[in-house]
């Protein structure tokens, strides 16, 4: 009898230990980028990486989600798994005749930014306390030809348009592998009615204000009424 006792206790003490055990739930596989990301040394993160395709970034291929006025394709460290260590990205637009690249920043990395086609017309405004000589915002404004280079500071939003009905070709350089994009308006409108109304000055009535959010492109979006007139592109209805 004390026997079987024994057992018995020694069963239900081995439940209760089980039970106790925080059930483990399964975790998704290590993306490629991130098993990069812990590799012990450079020599294992190069057997991550055993087709010499995998070092070949392809900007021919299409954006995921182009804007009416263009695409950008970026290479980050997701896209392109390869740039992990390498400290750098880069992307490549393609603007279209009238098309903008519309108000944006870069959270994480200043730009360099070639025209390797066509023309772009860009505008950045640095940060606050960078002002003209008349103690107005400064915007710096550049007109970019072909094998000509523009700085983007980071954190400074900016913005480039194609003057032309020709479309432009850019390549972006950036010190970063993850450089980020926010598109200005976009974010500002995805705030709430109240911040938006007393950031505006209640210049934007509130019964407009979802108007205004669904107005708002995206990304690269077709511009300026003159040069669309230059070129014989109707406005979008």
């Amino acid at each position: 009898m004390h026997f079987t006792s024994t057992i018995a206790l020694a069963v239900l003490a081995s439940t209760s230990s089980v039970l106790a055990k925080p059930l483990r739930r399964s975790e998704p596989a290590l993306s490629l980028t991130q098993q990069l990301f812990i590799a012990d040394t450079a020599v294992d993160r190069f057997a991550l990486l055993p087709d010499d395709k995998q070092f070949i970034f392809d900007f021919n291929q299409p954006q995921a989600n182009p804007g009416a006025g263009g695409e950008i394709v970026a290479a980050n460290r997701k896209t392109f798994p390869a740039l992990v260590s390498t400290g750098a990205g880069m992307a490549v637009g393609r603007i279209n005749p009238c098309g903008m690249n519309t108000l944006h920043v870069h959270p994480r990395s200043a730009e360099l930014q070639i025209v390797v086609q066509g023309k772009l017309v860009t505008e950045m405004v640095p940060e606050n306390g960078v002002n003209d000589a008349d103690g107005k915002r400064r915007v710096i404004r550049t007109e970019v030809g072909p094998f000509q280079m523009t700085p983007f500071y980071q954190g400074s939003v900016h913005t480039q348009f194609n003057p032309d009905c020709e479309p432009a070709v850019f390549i972006a350089a950036f010190p970063s592998e993850d450089f980020g994009t926010g598109q200005i308006a976009d974010e500002t409108f995805a705030l709430s009615d109240d911040v938006i109304a007393a950031t505006f000055g209640q210049s934007i009535a509130g019964a407009d204000i979802d108007k205004v959010r669904n107005a708002i492109p995206r990304n690269v979006a077709l511009g300026v009424e003159e040069c669309l007139k230059k070129c014989g592109i109707p406005k979008n209805k």
